[in-house]
């Protein structure tokens, strides 16, 4: 019953143990007289509970009605629809080792009663589930009749099927035919004290900042600067686990080098500078490995979850500060972007976010990926706090204006998801007709796939002669894709690589005479966040797909906000489907894709204003 939530720090391991007893001996009722309980509830919880031990999925698909609006929840985020739970179920593995200990039914009906149970998992702690249970409904969704077959014949041991459950109704003279299902469940998991997806080390605070009077309550660090005004004074941050915090060691999302990392004395520059502003360090979020992937998922710490999509990719690699923030736990996320490490995942999260212009915040202290694409930049859930993040980390003497005059290039449209086109074009329309901005002027960038391609050998040339030695003498400790990424840099001659690096410069200049300081823009990916079922293939050609979008900003050296500011079908359309009582239904629940202003260098902080007025 209590399905592993999405967070859930713990796995099911070893031999299948007793988690329940072949009857579960209701605590409390009400509605209905102990000895009159509807037929074959019971039967059905506890069918369930042993379908769980077991990770049947085709039981535990078919516990569940088979409509769109069937609903599933835990600290993840909401599950709406059968497809949508039965793949969450498919990829989480066994379920937690845990017995039940308390189920307090009440009665709602003849064919419909919520079961409130509490959990005790093998761990520790204390989970608890509601769920509302009702007989017969829709069988309207394809193969729900064969799975609830199915369920009967793997959860014999519970002394309840399906089938069963339907028998009894009819020979008790009751009112309705068909198997219990569940409508409604929520799973609350006890709760881990440090969800390992998103952080590596978490304090109380981790490090305290500059306070209003000047002092931290600890020794400043060495080099702090004088004279800071203290605007971030009460914000807290999330530092990407490849920035130096004082007292740790840099692991860049790889235990293997972590292990063997030294503990850094100084803290990274663009930390020291927030700490300065008044923030507070939380914690040390966690990366992709090495940094070099856009999709956020980490084969050694997991996946950080996604609150905008449940059930859907984070973005990365500034992953663990991109959730943190999602999640509430911090109002600043400190990253770096060298392809879009910051503007997708604050696309797929609805998150402001900025790539600063190259060479515009002081990388001492980072460890770096590619150095001639390498940008500090931060996230956060409101356009005023990144204002804020931002000005104190870029010098304003270097500072530019830049006029509200917008360009777009058509032919950049046509690698991304219909929806995305769809929502990005209908934003500007919006804008134009509203008179918030004139009509974007069309521009042509050339041929982006020969960008991508050069922007991909110089980066993977920089990456292997950053990381290499080290992955050369560690190897077997890296996802296989970043591990492909790292093996194609180290196969690019010195040659390959020097001819890439003129032919980006001379890309840049054309691209800066083409678009003449105007404002680019273009969607910051190309679709919504993947489902955490997509296979390695599906996330393999998203990702490039949104790097021929990326890339642009990356090869400019130039700054680039992505804002929360469209919005997308979740599942990439509208569709009819059909509810519990046969009536049809359309579901559409919206996903957030940023909106990215990509400006000429050194006007960070003007296109941060141009890109929170778009809304205004």
């Amino acid at each position: 019953m209590a399905e592993r939530a999405l967070d859930d720090a713990g796995r099911a391991g070893g031999s299948e143990e007793a988690r329940v007893a072949p009857t579960t001996p209701p605590t409390t009722i009400e509605g209905a007289a102990a000895d009159a309980l509807p037929a074959g509830l019971l039967e059905a919880f506890d069918a369930y509970e042993h379908a769980l031990a077991a990770d049947d999925q085709e039981a535990l698909a078919a516990a569940f009605e088979p409509t769109a609006t069937v609903m599933r929840a835990d600290a993840g985020g909401l599950l709406v629809g059968h497809d949508a739970i039965t793949a969450f179920r498919g990829r989480r593995g066994g379920g937690p080792v845990r017995r039940v200990v308390e189920a307090h039914v009440r009665v709602l009906g003849d064919d419909a009663a919520l079961i409130v149970s509490v959990n005790a998992p093998a761990g520790g702690g204390r989970g608890v589930v509601t769920q509302l249970w009702r007989r017969g409904g829709s069988d309207a969704s394809a193969g729900t009749s064969a799975s609830a077959s199915a369920s009967a014949s793997t959860s014999t041991s519970a002394g309840a099927t399906a089938d069963a459950d339907a028998d009894a109704g009819a020979e008790s003279g009751g009112p309705a035919q068909g198997p219990w299902r569940i409508a409604s469940a929520h799973v609350q998991a006890p709760a881990p004290a440090v969800d390992r997806r998103v952080w590596r080390v978490v304090g109380e605070p981790l490090v305290p900042g500059r306070r209003g009077d000047g002092s931290t309550g600890t020794a400043p660090p060495e080099g702090a600067a004088d004279g800071f005004e203290p605007t971030l004074v009460g914000e807290t941050v999330a530092v990407k686990d490849l920035f130096a915090v004082a007292g740790h060691a840099v692991g860049a999302g790889v235990p293997a080098y972590l292990e063997g990392a030294a503990v850094q004395t100084e803290h990274a520059a663009a930390v020291r500078r927030l700490l300065d502003a008044g923030a507070s360090i939380t914690g040390i979020a966690q990366t992709d490995e090495f940094a070099y992937s856009i999709a956020g998922r980490n084969s050694a710490y997991g996946t950080p979850p996604n609150p905008a999509r449940p059930g859907a990719i984070s973005g990365g690699s500034t992953s663990g500060p991109a959730a943190a923030v999602a999640l509430g736990q911090v109002s600043i996320g400190l990253g770096t972007d060298t392809g879009g490490s910051l503007r997708v995942p604050a696309s797929y999260q609805g998150l402001w976010g900025i790539r600063t212009t190259h060479g515009a915040v002081d990388r001492t202290g980072l460890l770096p990926l590619a150095p001639s694409f390498d940008t500090v930049g931060w996230l956060t859930r409101d356009a005023g706090t990144l204002l804020r993040a931002a000005a104190t980390s870029l010098p304003a003497d270097e500072q530019r204006g830049v006029d509200p005059v917008f360009a777009i290039d058509p032919t950049l449209l046509a690698a991304v998801a219909p929806e995305v086109r769809d929502a990005f074009t209908r934003s500007i329309d919006e804008a134009v007709a509203e008179g918030r901005i004139a009509r974007p002027e069309p521009v042509a960038l050339g041929d982006v796939a020969e960008l991508f391609e050069l922007f991909r050998v110089r980066q993977a040339y920089e990456a292997w002669r950053s990381n290499g030695d080290w992955i050369e003498a560690h190897p077997g400790q890296l996802a296989d894709d970043v591990a492909a990424r790292f093996a194609f840099g180290s196969s690019v001659s010195p040659q390959r690589a020097e001819e890439a690096r003129v032919a980006l410069a001379d890309e840049r200049h054309r691209l800066e005479a083409v678009l003449a300081d105007r404002v680019l823009l273009l969607p910051s990916a190309s679709s919504a966040a993947p489902s955490l079922s997509a296979t390695s293939a599906e996330v393999d050609a998203v990702r490039s797909a949104t790097l021929g979008l990326t890339c642009v900003a990356g090869v400019l050296g130039a700054p680039a906000v992505s804002a929360p500011r469209l919005q997308v079908p979740g599942d990439g359309s509208r569709h009819a489907a059909l509810a519990a009582d046969g009536r049809p239904v359309v579901t559409s629940r919206p996903a957030p894709v940023g909106l990215c202003f990509v400006g000429p260098r050194g006007s960070d902080l003007a296109l941060l204003a141009a890109a929170a007025a778009w809304g205004a």
